[in-house]
């Protein structure tokens, strides 16, 4: 396939003027097109000038090579990723994954295909039960503990916007968005430059790869933690779990930014954990019309451009901390997303539909050493003691809240932003105050800048929710090439719990990886 990229098209144009425009770049008839496809679109809306970039890839009848010498920047698609494992040996016993998120989901597919039969453990319940347990959580009612944003089948992604986008350069991620069509989601995401899903199609997509993990012969245990790791000989031989011990060779750590007990657990196990930078700060509440405006002007609500999204970062020269917005969820709800008992914590979700009022995303301030210390476990406790700082205002799992415009000095009181936490608000005079000084300063800075760069980012009426503390893992738990643990052969240390991920995309593509891994060293025998 030939690819043409970037042809600029009005928001008012169909797909049929960009190929027609590629196919005159590239003197082609009618007569020699075998078919013609959109592989990506963007937009392009620097300085108001709004403009769809699309990219069309043509199959052509004749030469491909001759056709490229028409038009020096086509060129020739890329090969299609194929991802394979070693196939498993028949006396192999099943490797064990803990955590059913992006990366324990693709390195249990993956192993299942490739006959290894994996016992997938995972603290949560079903996508069915988990939804019930997030939908009573967000009325009001008990906290469960083990079912929640965080946890369950699908992992924190699932209740999330689904999105894809990703800075990691890997061929395994058109393979990963190929799997998730193949499971349901929508095929927009396999040319759409910034693409999601939205929690309403994930959590289907999720259903049906377990289903298919299943069929290959492979177990998912809902409701059943790591409790334990047995060894022989400096490797893994066994795991103790909440249904019993299962003998195996392999264990594969896809446990997730939150499963605190399980770092504790394998620090008290004298696995090597070091600490990790994260960021914490709210989450910002904007009307989604007012993002469309501020972006898109005069095109504000074409249907063919969807949603406005932005993403800002600054950084301090002085003391290199950063101050950003992150997950950015168009149309979306703020939603709670705490795991434990006595703490508050927020992050954002949307629909595929993207239909709410309101946009938000994480504005957070990187956080590290210098914040928390330097033991293995000290992020976890900073992020404990924000979560319970923020219930302590209230008494209650309602979030706290103040406008843009208080926590800048320049008014106060609500205006037309409306807040979507769905168990209630608590009104608060200074937010910062739940943070480090240096933190809170960043958020004000991070604000003010922002607003020059985006009209109305620093609108007063605009929310801030606290607190947002789950951003990225608190721990890295350190591996060698192989994908193994630094101190125990035969523990898989993945994803984005053990310091290797930031979202679903780099998550699953871990996932991969560290199952190839896996796969090799058993199909060896379990050498090295």
């Amino acid at each position: 396939m030939i690819i043409v990229p970037d042809i600029r098209c009005s928001p008012d144009d169909d797909v049929a003027v960009a190929v027609e425009k590629a196919a005159a770049e590239l003197g082609l008839r009618g007569s020699d097109i075998k078919k013609a496809v959109l592989t990506r679109e963007s937009v392009d809306a620097r300085h108001r000038k709004v403009a769809l970039l699309r990219s069309v890839g043509f199959e052509l009848f004749g030469s491909e090579e001759e056709k490229l010498k028409n038009c020096a920047r086509a060129r020739l698609a890329n090969p299609v990723c194929d991802i394979r494992a070693v196939p498993a040996p028949d006396d192999v016993p099943p490797p064990v994954i803990a955590g059913f998120g992006p990366a324990g989901m693709f390195a249990g597919l993956l192993l299942a295909r490739s006959g290894y039969r994996p016992v997938v453990l995972e603290r949560g319940g079903s996508v069915a039960e988990r939804i019930e347990c997030v939908k009573r959580f967000g009325s009001g009612g008990a906290l469960d503990t083990r079912s929640n944003i965080q946890f369950g089948d699908g992992g924190a992604g699932t209740f999330s916007d689904g999105k894809l986008t990703t800075r990691i350069n890997d061929p395994a991620c058109g393979y990963i968005l190929r799997e998730l069509v193949r499971f349901g989601a929508p095929e927009e995401i396999l040319y759409k430059a910034k693409p999601h899903v939205g929690t309403d199609l994930l959590s289907g997509a999720v259903q049906n790869i377990r289903l298919e993990i299943e069929r290959l012969g492979g177990r998912v245990l809902f409701n059943c933690r790591l409790t334990g790791i047995r060894t022989r000989a400096g490797r893994v031989c066994a795991v103790e779990t909440e249904q019993g011990e299962i003998e195996t060779d392999a264990l594969i750590l896809a446990i997730g930014h939150s499963a605190r007990d399980t770092f504790g657990m394998l620090a008290s196990d004298g696995i090597t954990l070091l600490p990790k930078p994260f960021s914490v700060g709210v989450r910002i509440e904007h009307l989604q019309s007012e993002v469309d405006r501020a972006l898109y002007g005069g095109f504000a609500g074409h249907p063919a451009l969807g949603h406005a999204e932005y993403q800002h970062s600054l950084r301090d020269n002085n003391t290199g901390r950063a101050v950003y917005t992150f997950c950015m969820c168009p149309g979306g709800h703020v939603v709670p997303a705490a795991s434990e008992e006595g703490g508050v914590v927020t992050n954002g979700m949307s629909y595929h539909a993207r239909d709410g009022l309101n946009a938000n995303s994480a504005l957070v301030v990187s956080v590290g050493e210098r914040d928390f210390g330097t033991s293995a476990l000290a992020g976890v406790e900073f992020q404990r003691r924000l979560e319970r700082a923020a219930y302590a205002l209230s008494g209650s799992y309602r979030a706290p809240v103040q406008t843009v415009g208080s926590f800048l000095g320049v008014s106060s009181g609500f205006g037309r932003v409306r807040p979507t936490y769905p168990i209630g608000v608590e009104r608060c005079e200074n937010i910062g105050s739940l943070f480090p000084r240096e933190v809170s300063e960043m958020l004000a800075a991070g604000l003010r800048a922002f607003g020059r760069r985006q009209d109305g980012f620093d609108a007063p009426d605009a929310l801030m929710t606290g607190v947002e503390t789950r951003t990225s893992s608190p721990v890295r738990i350190p591996r060698r090439d192989d994908m193994q643990s630094v101190s125990l052969e035969g523990l898989y240390p993945c994803g984005e719990g053990a310091g290797y991920a930031g979202g679903i995309m780099s998550a699953a593509a871990d996932g991969l990886r560290v199952a190839q891994a896996a796969a090799l060293r058993l199909a060896s025998g379990g050498k090295p």
